[in-house]
């Protein structure tokens, strides 16, 4: 799977992508992430992308057309069939099951990154995409959004995860886990794992997940 991401500050992603899971999918090129900056789409040799918004009000406006360049490009590179989303704090809620119906459709995923006060809406008349939350509030830009998308759209692909029984949705889960030792004490009180774990009985231990 190939991600393109339109973003001001492609270094912002350095630390995320260069860990774990993720790295590895990268290194074992099971994953791609590409980046374009919109300011290498200006020929202002300043490479300003932003200007004042019509009708006023705070904040500064990035330009419809070095971001339009910027998806261009990617569609270029992407070719063939590919999901444009476009980051928005009114758009519609992000879920597994939205990253898996892309992940099965779609190689290319491009995804536009906000800053600011936002991105010129004329963009989304020019391209079909998708305009996408990552949930109800509201973040200084779109790259923490695209880092979330790419490792849940990531989990979604075969061999990034060690066995691809670790997909929540596809296991019974639940939010409480417990390992070694057995009897854990903090303070002089004692944490126990739930005797039904340690039964060995599969269908109960089942159905405790269920009812966490």
């Amino acid at each position: 799977m190939y991600f393109h991401i339109i973003t001001l500050f492609p270094k912002a992603f350095g630390s995320y992508l260069g860990e774990s899971i993720l790295k590895r999918a990268i290194e074992d090129k099971k994953i791609k992430v590409a980046f374009y900056n919109p300011r290498d789409f200006v020929k202002d040799k300043w490479r300003r992308i932003d200007r004042p918004p019509y009708a006023g009000g705070p904040g500064m406006v990035i330009q419809a057309e070095p971001v339009v360049k910027a998806i261009t490009a990617a569609t270029i590179k992407a070719r063939g069939k590919y999901k444009i989303i476009f980051l928005s704090p009114s758009g519609e809620q992000f879920s597994n099951s939205y990253a898996a119906k892309v992940a099965k459709k779609y190689k290319h995923v491009i995804i536009i990154c906000g800053r600011y006060e936002g991105i010129d809406a004329r963009v989304k008349k020019i391209f079909k995409m998708d305009e996408i939350s990552v949930g109800p509030f509201v973040l200084t830009g779109g790259e923490l959004p695209a880092m979330i998308i790419i490792d849940v759209m990531a989990r979604q692909v075969p061999g990034v995860l060690g066995n691809f029984d670790s997909l929540e949705e596809h296991r019974v889960s639940t939010s409480d886990v417990y390992t070694r030792p057995e009897i854990f004490v903090y303070k002089g009180k004692t944490y126990r794992v739930p005797k039904i774990l340690l039964s060995g009985h599969r269908a109960k231990i089942e159905e405790w997940k269920k009812n966490r």
